[in-house]
């Protein structure tokens, strides 16, 4: 009898200790987590295999990050973080990882391989991730490359400055949208020459899922965009559009956004950062579209150039007595200063996909969920 209850309390050790790694939904989940205008998205496959894409801001957001980050750690049910993603080396996309990597394991990491925009800030990152990926597993990726996870057909659509030159499966159909593309000789949020940026070398992916698909391409520049895109649509219809940059007029032209046709678009953008109008015309006019989601209320925006609250995980929290109409106007080439420091509570937007194409939206702020039904054809 003793021997019977030692072995069953074994069991149960073993048990908890693998709980973390186990799955009972047969979803897959998108954490798309509020960092404050940066990036981290993690995507948890039926069987449990994660993937993190980019881990927030460092510096003073670094500790706020990883509480954010490891919160939908826990709420998937994880143990670790089998492989990240650094789409690009700047601050917003990979200065929380050090900090984050004292906190849970990590199997893998992948990235587009040397920095091409040193920095006095980003340089001391950069020496803490290259010790980091020493003692593990590290790919560097190109366009065209696959990612093998389970349940899972995750392709690489550009990394390093190169974009796929083989249209996906299914795609590959001339672009109508291409024939008024303008070309961007200066960014029109920060007013500097466009040129070889780390933004240019981000790591794009599009994720397969039975019927469903995401994209979602860091901060891919507009120019870009029709370098993957034309003259033939390389991507095809996709149904989860995270848009580049953070939602700024900087990427996201009609000659991606409309080719790709998403039924829902979420950005990840702060409440100084992303969703300025001319990009919001764009995103909120792409034919398909059902829905777009803010991981914030955008001030560049105001309430003109947004969705209804209940698509918003994260109000408007600075001391004003009601939320500003018109979009913050700001001089030709200016970038918005930056918000007072948000350490409160944060909320993500959570995507949850059947095989079949059939996905829910939930804000995590006020629970409010959406389920878009799979379609048949192309959307």
């Amino acid at each position: 009898m003793r021997s019977a209850a030692m072995l069953l309390s074994a069991c149960a050790l073993s048990a908890v200790v693998a709980y973390g790694q186990i799955r009972t939904t047969k979803a897959l989940d998108i954490y798309v987590i509020d960092v404050e205008g940066g990036n981290a998205q993690l995507y948890v496959t039926p069987s449990g295999e994660s993937i993190l894409i980019d881990s927030g801001n460092g510096g003073a957001g670094a500790a706020r990050d990883a509480d954010r980050i490891l919160a939908a750690v826990k709420d998937a049910g994880l143990a670790r973080i089998d492989r990240v993603i650094t789409t690009h080396y700047h601050g917003d996309h990979v200065g929380g990882l050090p900090e984050l990597a004292t906190r849970i394991p990590f199997q893998e990491f992948i990235d587009h391989g040397p920095n091409v925009q040193p920095g006095g800030q980003i340089d001391a990152v950069m020496q803490q991730y290259a010790a980091l990926h020493a003692k593990a597993k590290h790919r560097v990726v190109k366009a065209g490359d696959r990612i093998d996870v389970k349940d899972l057909n995750w392709r690489i659509v550009a990394a390093g400055g190169q974009v796929i030159s083989t249209p996906l499966s299914g795609a590959g159909a001339p672009n109508p949208h291409c024939a008024s593309f303008t070309r961007h000789d200066v960014n029109p949020v920060s007013g500097q020459p466009v040129g070889k940026t780390e933004d240019e070398q981000s790591v794009g992916s599009h994720v397969t899922f039975g019927r469903f698909r995401a994209l979602y391409l860091g901060d891919f520049t507009w120019n870009q965009e029709f370098a993957l895109n034309c003259p033939v649509n390389r991507i095809g219809p996709v149904d989860l559009f995270v848009a580049s940059r953070h939602g700024q007029p900087s990427s996201n032209s009609q000659a991606l956004v409309h080719a790709i046709r998403p039924r829902v678009t979420i950005i990840n953008n702060g409440t100084r950062k992303g969703g300025q109008p001319d990009a919001m015309k764009i995103l909120l006019n792409s034919p398909g579209l059902q829905d777009l989601w803010q991981i914030h209320f955008s001030l560049l925006g105001g309430q003109e150039y947004t969705v209804p609250g209940m698509f918003i995980a994260n109000a408007y929290d600075e001391q004003q007595p009601a939320m500003p109409v018109a979009p913050m106007t700001l001089p030709q080439g200016t970038q918005a200063p930056p918000p007072p420091q948000h350490n409160g509570p944060a909320y993500w937007i959570k995507v949850s996909a059947q095989m079949d194409g059939t996905f829910t939206v939930t804000n995590g702020r006020n629970g409010f969920s959406k389920t878009y039904q799979a379609v048949t054809g192309t959307n």
